[in-house]
């Protein structure tokens, strides 16, 4: 494939496909892939659902686009369905993860200011990931996505994640905090899931020093974790979550949702995007929550993911190259004692596609669709590639 007119931004794989269903894509070659990574936890309702290709098919033949400054009565109804099941007020719509982050950062600087604090401060965690523009970037905690782009954005301080003593060091040091950034499961990091009181510990400093609790749901939202959002797992509200991702289920969609004084930080001429909430994405995202919801998906997905940890945990016990399978919902990670990257293209060999991340973490991100039968296969088959590896690592010994 001739990829001289392409900016080299990716590493990719050998493999182009034509078509998918279900949890289930297929090369242009007709090779049938198992997909456990969900187009990094895009494609929640899987490849070519028929309630979001009738919906995308339908909205195309009426208008796609117009612009903000007009009404647009798709955009309130999704976010009237969004504030139903989120428990938010308010949303702002642009057309990704990290533009959904960059509007709360803008948010909270702007709430910052509002309050008569000059050089507003950010918490944020190490071993985040919050995007790759220039402020997103800044605040993930991964010196490798940041290096070669510097000056980065002032006005963040980074603490250790699930460690709320680091948090109350913080404040009991500093005055110009506004809020804190953090993801109920850290995605990019390696599915590394926090203590079950942590975000309430997280809630209960925000109130305490009158700071935003800000939660990016880009990868743990629309009912991945179990739940329609990684939040919900304790009682309580943050005041902005960002959404992406399976929003949309593929079309390019992003949210910023505000509570409370967060939901009317924003007036008008504070902030846009030209395509943000159009009546396309709009109603892709319209049907992925009427399907989440008539398909009881994120329920599907707690039991499925319980399913998956007991599968792998037994089949994978007393392998010396595993150190830790954890999960939630299907967020599922198999962290090795050593880095393990090469194991993507061994899957892909054998018709699975997988991820890795953090260097040793085997990331499954597979769609809340997923059968049963689809299950079992993807613990048969990763399983077999990790023992493999194992084993040809143990003869280099």
């Amino acid at each position: 494939m001739d990829l001289d007119h392409l900016m080299s931004t990716y590493s990719q794989l050998p493999v182009a496909f034509e078509r998918g269903e279900g949890a289930w894509l297929w090369d242009t070659q007709g090779k049938k892939y198992l997909d456990a990574i969900s187009g990094v936890a895009v494609n929640g309702l899987g490849h070519n659902h028929p309630a979001v290709v009738a919906a995308i098919c339908q909205q195309a033949a009426r208008v796609i686009h117009t612009s903000n400054i007009y009404h647009i009565p798709r955009q309130k109804e999704l976010a009237e369905r969004l504030t139903q099941v989120t428990g938010m007020e308010r949303a702002f719509f642009c057309n990704s993860g990290a533009e959904a982050n960059e509007a709360a950062i803008k948010l909270a600087r702007l709430h910052g200011h509002q309050q008569g604090i000059a050089n507003p401060a950010i918490v944020v965690a190490d071993n985040s990931f919050h995007g790759r523009t220039l402020a997103t970037l800044t605040a993930t905690g991964n010196r490798k996505v940041q290096a070669g782009f510097e000056p980065l954005v002032q006005g963040f301080l980074r603490v250790s994640y699930n460690d709320i003593e680091a948090l109350r060091t913080i404040a009991k040091n500093s005055t110009n905090v506004v809020a804190v950034l953090l993801e109920p499961v850290q995605g990019e990091g390696g599915i590394n899931i926090p203590s079950a009181d942590y975000l309430p510990k997280v809630r209960e400093l925000c109130d305490e020093f009158g700071w935003l609790m800000m939660l990016d749901e880009v990868q743990t939202g629309m009912g991945r974790t179990g739940k329609w959002l990684g939040y919900q797992h304790s009682s309580i509200f943050p005041d902005v979550v960002t959404l992406a991702k399976a929003l949309g289920n593929g079309f390019p969609i992003g949210a910023c949702l505000g509570r409370g004084a967060a939901a009317n930080v924003f007036q008008p001429g504070n902030h846009a995007s030209t395509f943000g909430g159009n009546p396309l994405a709009c109603s892709a995202a319209l049907a992925v929550i009427n399907t989440l919801e008539s398909e009881k998906l994120p329920q599907r997905a707690a039991q499925l993911g319980d399913y998956l940890l007991s599968r792998f945990r037994q089949a994978l016990e007393g392998n010396a190259m595993v150190k830790a399978i954890r999960g939630k919902g299907l967020m599922l990670g198999i962290e090795l004692v050593q880095p393990c990257g090469e194991l993507v293209r061994k899957a892909l060999e054998q018709g699975l596609l997988i991820n890795v991340t953090a260097e040793r973490i085997v990331r499954l991100l597979p769609p809340l669709v997923m059968t049963d039968a689809d299950a079992d296969l993807l613990v048969e088959r990763l399983t077999a590639i990790i023992a493999d590896f194992a084993a040809s690592h143990a003869k280099v010994a």
